[in-house]
């Protein structure tokens, strides 16, 4: 049965194999990677609870989760330069160091696209349907779920009918979120100034960037939030077989991803201490995503309803793109035969996978109802859970950039740093982040519905559980389809190692 399989060809007779080539450029894909992120949730989403752990310090925090990240970004831009594959970790960690590690590593992509995408669907739909003033609806669980389940479905189809087509609405979606944004800051800072602000308002000082401001402990919570709020970028570099000048544009787009995130995210963290002060911040930051509701009508007055689009068009273009980087894996995977050979079908009329981004989205609609039904804090649990799996394979690529690398990295002072040192620095960080991830998920106390799974944390369980059930399916396909587990690892070929005067 292994031979069979071996055998068996991916695509039908006459259908073509391969994604679209050219069908994006540059800005295309810097935009995609941005949306990813989703940075007007994201920061709903976390600035509460970085206020409340660190104080009038957010945005040196939100400085210092960016450094592992532009290390990381850089390991991205690299590995990309010598191997061009919508599969991204999967297949340079294999090349690197081998399949079981590479494997490891596209399931974790896979399963952060099914534990977010239903979450960010919800908040897109709860968001905008406050934005135009039909609170009762959101009250509605069974209304909120079925435009949530019908949300999905429509970003997903957009996904399947064209990469283009894609990247033209998420270009709308990232300008409309951006201006959004910029009107908050820009009306924040002028009611600080002023006076106006209703609360203990306080003025910007540069003494608000030291990460170290509130102490270690502080600093390691708001990190592991930052982990969070920067994750996504990548997505850019997963659409690499389908972007223009695809050896540099698309590793290039995820680094100016981190540092376009970066101005963002600092510029509204002043705003909102600021504005808001840090008392009220902490007193709220159990609010969650909807603090940055209640300051949107203080800040805006009756114009509300712009911050509120912000939120909801943020988590649109996140639901949508957040699907690219596990359809893509498991494509990448189906062509290798480390998923079974029907993940790998490429429409024939659109040239995208539309067997994997369907499957994507099915189960991400299935886990987002099912865990409703447990509680809505089962859900938040989740996202938690989330953090283990970007620290891993963030971590996982850092080191593979190292290691695929490892015969050129004293060629030049260049590679030892941007591709050696940093890389390593990074998925240093990470890891040490992902063992506090555990350690403070063990703790029931520290999840969102205080409730004891099996002793520990629902988010820590939910993280095992995936990965418990990852090693089952790997360990199967292993048995029934062994060819991809024959490969063995390899370094980079030297002729497309940069030398030190390449950027």
């Amino acid at each position: 049965m292994a031979a069979a399989e071996h055998t068996e060809p991916a695509e039908p007779a006459g259908q073509p194999a391969e994604l679209k080539h050219n069908a994006i450029g540059f800005v295309d894909a810097l935009v995609i990677g941005l949306n990813s992120t989703s940075p007007a949730y994201s920061l709903a989403a976390v600035i509460g609870p970085i206020v409340a752990l660190v104080g009038i310090y957010a945005p040196g925090v939100m400085f210092a989760a960016f450094v592992p990240m532009l290390l990381i970004a850089s390991a991205f831009y690299y590995l990309n330069k010598v191997d061009q594959d919508c599969g991204t970790t999967f297949s340079w960690v294999t090349r690197a160091m081998g399949p079981w590690a590479g494997w490891l590593g596209g399931w974790a992509i896979a399963m952060t696209g099914v534990l977010v995408v239903g979450s960010l669907a919800d908040v897109a739909v709860t968001f905008g349907l406050l934005a135009v003033g039909l609170d009762s609806w959101v009250d509605n669980t069974f209304v909120r779920q079925l435009l949530t389940v019908l949300l999905i479905l429509v970003m997903t189809a957009i996904c399947v009918i064209g990469t283009e087509l894609s990247a033209k609405l998420q270009n709308v979606l990232i300008l409309a979120q951006v201006v959004c944004l910029l009107i908050f800051v820009a009306v924040a800072f002028y009611a600080v100034y002023a006076g106006t602000s209703k609360y203990d308002s306080v003025e910007p000082a540069l003494s608000w960037l030291n990460p170290f401001g509130a102490g270690g402990a502080a600093l390691t919570g708001g990190l592991l939030l930052g982990v969070f709020i920067y994750w996504g970028w990548e997505s850019a570099v997963n659409l690499t077989e389908e972007v223009k000048d695809s050896a540099i544009a698309p590793g290039k787009a995820g680094l100016w991803s981190t540092v376009i995130l970066l101005v963002t995210y600092v510029s509204v963290g002043f705003a909102v201490v600021a504005y808001a002060g840090p008392t009220f911040l902490a007193e709220n930051a159990g609010e969650e995503e909807f603090i940055f509701a209640q300051l949107a009508g203080d800040v805006m007055g009756g114009w509300d309803w712009i911050l509120l689009m912000a939120v909801c068009t943020s988590a649109i273009a996140s639901t949508q793109t957040t699907i690219i980087p596990a359809s893509r894996t498991a494509l990448s995977m189906a062509r290798r035969r480390a998923l079974p050979a029907h993940y790998g079908h490429v429409s024939r009329r659109f040239r995208t996978p539309d067997v994997s981004t369907w499957w994507v989205a099915g189960i991400a609609i299935a886990w987002y109802l099912v865990v409703n039904q447990i509680s809505t804090n089962a859900l938040f649990d989740s996202l938690t859970a989330l953090s283990l799996l970007i620290a891993f394979y963030y971590a996982l690529t850092g080191l593979a950039c190292v290691i695929y690398y490892r015969r050129h990295l004293f060629k030049s002072v260049h590679n030892l740093l941007f591709i050696g040192v940093g890389p390593l620095v990074g998925a240093g960080l990470l890891a040490w982040l992902l063992v506090r991830s555990v350690s403070d998920m063990s703790d029931p106390e520290n999840s969102y519905s205080g409730t004891s799974w099996f002793g520990l944390g629902p988010p820590l369980v939910i993280g095992i559980g995936i990965a418990v059930v990852g090693v089952v399916i790997m360990l199967v396909r292993r048995l029934w389809a062994p060819a991809f587990w024959e490969e063995r690892p390899s370094v980079a070929d030297p002729a497309l190692v940069p030398d030190h005067k390449e950027s």
